[in-house]
């Protein structure tokens, strides 16, 4: 079983201290990298804003951003289906 280790994370000006799996460390750093990163865009964007407002945007941002990946693949796998009916029907006319 994958053990899990504690890691310092630091969101806007907050640390906080969370277990991941040491195989999910390095997604989570990225992950946190990514969010910070939005925090200190969407302050630039919108001034005068507190903590808490640019958390929220950056968490509406990120969950869209998530569903945007989703739809995606699924359009994807729906294109890779489409193509393969294309195929069996040009062989079944031909």
């Amino acid at each position: 079983m994958n053990e899990l280790i504690p890691i310092n994370i630091v969101i806007g000006d907050r640390t906080y201290r969370i277990k991941v799996s040491s195989k999910d460390e390095e997604v989570v750093r990225k992950t946190i990298k990514i969010i910070n990163d939005k925090l200190v865009e969407f302050k630039t964007e919108f001034a005068g804003k507190d903590m808490q407002d640019y958390v929220s945007m950056v968490i509406l941002w990120y969950a869209t951003q998530q569903q945007n990946g989703k739809q995606m693949a699924e359009s994807v796998g729906m294109v890779d289906s489409m193509d393969r009916l294309e195929s069996l029907l040009d062989k079944a006319l031909a």
